[in-house]
């Protein structure tokens, strides 16, 4: 009997050391896992498994090191969803189903516009009636399509308003553009702020809406002048539609584009410190079809953008130096696209660890949002399914490594 029981007993010594390991072990482990699929098989294995993959720390570092996968975007038809053959296809779908993308469930009085999404969260802006006179800060809601929830954000006060616009000029109404700030890692998941960030004639404001106190304040305003913005400039500035502002969001910091009127700058909104300050772009002539702000690593900034008027040589160019001073840019690479199509960069997703997207919708073959997904995977296509039928036409132009660099 003793000798029948020792391998017993050596077996029961092997297998109790998978459950007593450590958790800083296996926070260690798991946050090397290659994929959020990978996590999720492991969390099934065991209550603690999934006590160390549940935690909110844990999916903050692991969300930080595994980018999300690329699921489709919004155009002015709603929701599009990725279609096979990309990977994502089959979550997008499920994703598709599940999620209320036509926002049924958001108060009925208005129509609501889709502005920014971040962490889950999508924010809208409600639209004028006809014939009604646009308010000077429309209404603005934050809601989780998925579970179908939401928040109408208070109005902005209007001893708040007044009192910022009382410093400034108002011949016109200024530019305003709301936007959804992204958690950072002390911020609790269900906490969110909103900015409207708003350009006058003589500065620039940034009210603030944060969801723990259900209040607006001014979280910063700074002069024109004090940025080293001309009075010509800063008049287009103010008068810039909304609609056209484009923003870029890195390393904690909002990035408003201003190319298409053809300005060389970048204005940015440290969300950390509140504070605005001027980035000038790269040299060069750079077409109004849009630039991406990226995170290109080591705290450097990333930007993507077209060369000249005709948009079909991509530039990928970073910033040789940190911080808020950025004098410095070099290129890294061109992409050749093909000339027989008009690009416009709409946005950029993603981080430093590993992928990069941006969207670029294509005009020339149908009256369609097309799209090329670039990034560290092979270059992929990616259309609404009323396009999907031509998709054969444009297959080449997947095809293509479209990733070497000249």
């Amino acid at each position: 009997m003793a000798t029948a029981s020792t391998p017993m007993a050596t077996s029961k010594k092997l297998a109790s050391p998978l459950t007593d390991i450590a958790d800083h072990l296996l926070d260690e482990i798991f946050l090397r896992l290659p994929t959020p699929q990978d996590l999720a098989r492991a969390s099934a294995a065991c209550a603690t498994f999934r006590r160390i993959a549940t935690d909110r720390s844990f999916l903050r570092r692991f969300r930080s090191l595994h980018a999300p996968p690329f699921i489709g975007f919004f155009d002015r038809d709603g929701f599009q969803p990725a279609l096979p053959p990309h990977p994502s296809a089959p979550a997008a779908r499920a994703l598709a189903v599940a999620t209320d993308f036509t926002f049924s469930f958001l108060p009925s009085h208005r129509r609501w516009d889709v502005q920014d999404i971040r962490d889950g969260r999508v924010l809208l802006r409600s639209g004028p009636q006809k014939g009604e006179e646009p308010a000077n800060f429309t209404e603005l809601v934050v809601c989780d399509p998925l579970h179908q929830r939401y928040l109408v954000l208070p109005p902005v006060p209007d001893d708040l308003a007044a009192s910022l616009e009382h410093r400034v000029s108002m011949v016109r109404k200024p530019c305003r553009v709301p936007l959804l700030v992204p958690l950072s890692e002390e911020e609790e998941d269900t906490s969110f702020r909103v900015i409207w960030l708003a350009c006058y004639e003589t500065c620039v404001a940034a009210l603030v809406f944060s969801s723990s106190t259900r209040q607006w304040r001014i979280a910063a305003s700074k002069g024109w002048s004090d940025l080293a913005i001309s009075t010509d400039e800063s008049f287009i500035l103010s008068r810039f539609p909304p609609p056209f502002a484009r923003s870029h969001y890195a390393y904690g910091c909002f990035f408003l584009d201003w190319v298409m009127i053809n300005c060389k700058k970048l204005l940015m909104l440290d969300t950390r410190m509140m504070e605005f300050s001027i980035v000038d772009l790269p040299p060069g002539k750079w077409s109004k079809e849009g630039v991406a702000i990226v995170e290109a690593g080591e705290g450097r900034l990333g930007m993507f953008g077209f060369h000249g008027k005709t948009a079909s040589d991509l530039s990928y160019t970073v910033a040789s130096n940190k911080g808020k001073s950025l004098s410095q840019w070099q290129m890294k690479k061109t992409i050749s696209l093909d000339s027989s199509y008009k690009y416009c960069i709409r946005g950029a997703t993603g981080s430093d660890r590993k992928y990069r997207w941006f969207l670029m919708p294509l005009f020339g073959l149908v009256d369609a949002g097309w799209g090329v997904l670039l990034g560290s995977e092979r270059p992929s296509l990616f259309m609404p399914s009323s396009a999907a039928a031509a998709m054969e036409h444009v297959r080449p132009l997947v095809d293509r490594d479209v990733q070497q660099a000249r």
